[in-house]
């Protein structure tokens, strides 16, 4: 594919230097369906980005557009705070009975603003009014947002030093496997909740992501998240998981926990919550732990109507049965597979992939390679990310509702641009 970049235009003059996408993928996108985005030239992109987690079932999605447009045509709310609507009530109903109950989940949900950080930013205050402690375990590599608070559970320290000022009242401890097996799991928690000269502050909660994707899709085992559910319950601590980017089926299950067997007092979701890409988040967590005041966190999007639209609608038409997440690990199968053949031709040691469902990730011993391969991976039509922390792992993540046919497609540009950077 032959792409001309776009001439100086008012994204370079008028917008911030903060753009970041739009440096990696030198176009201008015009429209988009499915697993496909078109630019305004014409030429086509298969998209394994996926709105950064957030188009789980695709672009422009016609079942879900189809609710939305219907809503709107018919002047349904777009705007209300946390009054009743018939919108947020038709939202709620479903997510209980296609989501929690099935699952035996006794959740509340609140509502907080409507992006992924602040799902976040209201977990940490509730698990904090709680147990009435500061403290707050994450782990290495760990991304959970840019607001203060989430960036002080983040592990990044790009993302950290634009806080500007310190970052308090969160401590990290070593994801699974952070010591390649050398070192029991928690044995450096334990010890610190165990020593009274430590310096650890009796911590709140625990907030983990099953698989970390901003830090180098790092898969946690259910073994540890089970053994770190089990120490959080004999310490007094909250568990709070992180499902914003690998909820709503991206590993399989609807929550990425489900396979670990655990039940978390706290939850957040957001992303793909919504269906369409829409603003939307929520914060579950444990009847009991409800203490909430009326209006002690609020926020002016926190009722994002058109959203609880689509996001009913997606569970409608996904999660009424097995079929997604059984379609899932298929395809996860399937990019297992072209990732182990891959591996096979690499000649460089230290060459690695690991994933789950429909997130994986290949990690290359020269971390500048990962870099090429998204841009080359563009030149011929595929939209890539890196992740990690030295953007060292080139991470696939595909719409859920990709098809077997485009998921080929998608692997084969992959193979050759991993072939033309080696």
């Amino acid at each position: 594919m032959t792409i001309t970049p776009p001439a100086l235009s008012v994204f370079e003059t008028l917008e911030s230097e903060v753009r970041s996408y739009c440096r990696s993928w030198p176009a201008v996108f015009d429209r988009a369906r499915g697993s496909r985005l078109v630019d305004e030239d014409g030429h086509s992109y298969l998209d394994f980005f996926a709105g950064a987690g957030s188009l789980n079932y695709g672009h422009n999605n016609p079942v879900l557009k189809r609710a939305l447009l219907d809503y709107l045509e018919r002047d349904g709310i777009t705007h209300g705070l946390d009054m009743a609507t018939t919108a947020k009530r038709t939202f709620l109903e479903t997510f209980q009975n296609l989501v929690l109950r099935p699952r035996d989940l006794p959740y509340k949900v609140m509502f907080p603003g409507p992006t992924g950080t602040n799902a976040v930013e209201a977990a940490l205050k509730l698990a904090r009014k709680v147990k009435g402690r500061e403290s707050v375990v994450s782990f290495t590599n760990a991304f959970h947002g840019m607001s203060l608070g989430s960036l002080a559970v983040t592990g990044n320290a790009f993302k950290r030093a634009g806080a500007g000022i310190p970052l308090v009242h969160g401590t990290p401890m070593p994801f699974d496997n952070y010591f390649n097996g050398t070192v029991p799991d928690f044995l450096w928690f334990e010890r610190l909740l165990a020593d009274q000269g430590s310096g650890l502050n009796q911590p709140a909660a625990v907030i983990v992501e099953t698989v970390q994707g901003e830090g180098g899709i790092n898969v946690a085992r259910p073994e540890w998240l089970r053994a770190l559910k089990e120490l959080c319950e004999r310490r007094d601590m909250l568990l709070i998981v992180d499902d914003i980017q690998m909820g709503c089926g991206r590993t399989g299950g609807f929550f990425s926990f489900e396979e670990a067997g655990i039940v978390p007092d706290i939850v957040t979701l957001s992303k793909s919550i919504s269906g369409y890409g829409l603003p939307m988040s929520l914060c579950l967590f444990l009847p009991e732990l409800d203490i909430w005041e009326p209006g002690e966190h609020n926020g002016t999007f926190r009722g994002n109507n058109p959203a609880f639209v689509t996001a009913a609608a997606a569970l409608r038409t996904y999660w009424a049965d097995g079929e997604l997440e059984k379609q899932t690990l298929d395809r996860g199968e399937q990019i297992g597979q072209a990732l182990l053949a891959l591996a096979g031709e690499e000649p460089e040691p230290g060459f690695g992939f690991r994933g789950r469902g429909l997130v994986w990730g290949l990690e290359f011993p020269d971390k500048r390679r990962a870099s090429a391969v998204c841009a080359r991976a563009f030149e011929l039509g595929l939209l890539l990310e890196t992740s990690g922390p030295e953007s060292e792992v080139v991470k696939l993540l595909p719409p859920l509702t990709v098809s077997a046919a485009e998921l080929d497609e998608g692997l084969r540009v992959l193979a050759r641009a991993v072939r033309e950077t080696a």
